[in-house]
């Protein structure tokens, strides 16, 4: 065989070795299987729940954080959350700053408070709501206040990342009110 020839097919092997390896590439699968996105999720309802806790824990592909609901539903009311450039303070309005790079608001109609005002929840320390040391998305969950029926969580993260937000519905006759869930991915 003639050079022209064996470069000619070295050539040829190597252009369609390299048009059948592309289009893999260019469809990598989505981290961990994840599709969620970074814009707000709201749901609309009503409800007559009060908040009673708020719990984080450490997953695989997320972070997530829990809204502990008591009331005589099992369905949970209305949730706003959103990455805003700073989140205020129910009521006055003052900036809540959390670490991270971004800053992700979580507002549900559930007070914490029951109707003789009588508080249902009181984090320990409103700057650090829940510890998050050591995860991996979050930074730090602060607390923005309980005013007339909303209450308010400011979520630090380590960047604006894809989130989801779903509800568990609660066990009628039970203490097992509903929860909002909120997972922020670790990355995109």
């Amino acid at each position: 065989m003639s050079r022209r020839w064996i470069r000619r097919l070295t050539l040829t092997a190597t252009v369609a070795l390299a048009a059948t390896a592309l289009p893999a590439t260019a469809q990598a699968a989505p981290y961990c299987g994840l599709t969620w996105g970074s814009t707000p999720e709201v749901s609309t309802g009503a409800d007559t729940d009060v908040v009673m806790d708020v719990r984080s824990g450490r997953h695989a592909c997320y972070d997530r954080l829990v809204v502990d609901l008591l009331g005589q539903g099992t369905t949970f009311g209305s949730y706003d959350v959103r990455y805003v450039p700073v989140v205020h303070e129910d009521g006055s309005g003052r900036a809540v700053p959390v670490r991270g790079a971004a800053d992700l608001q979580v507002t549900l109609t559930a007070p914490a408070y029951d109707g003789d005002g009588n508080a249902t929840f009181t984090p320990h320390d409103r700057r650090e709501v829940v510890g998050v040391g050591g995860y991996r998305t979050f930074r730090q969950v602060a607390w923005a206040g309980s005013y007339e029926g909303y209450t308010t969580l400011a979520l630090g993260v380590r960047a604006r990342l894809p989130f989801r937000v779903f509800v568990l519905p609660g066990v009628a006759q039970s203490d097992s009110g509903p929860r909002l869930v909120i997972d922020v991915a670790h990355r995109w």
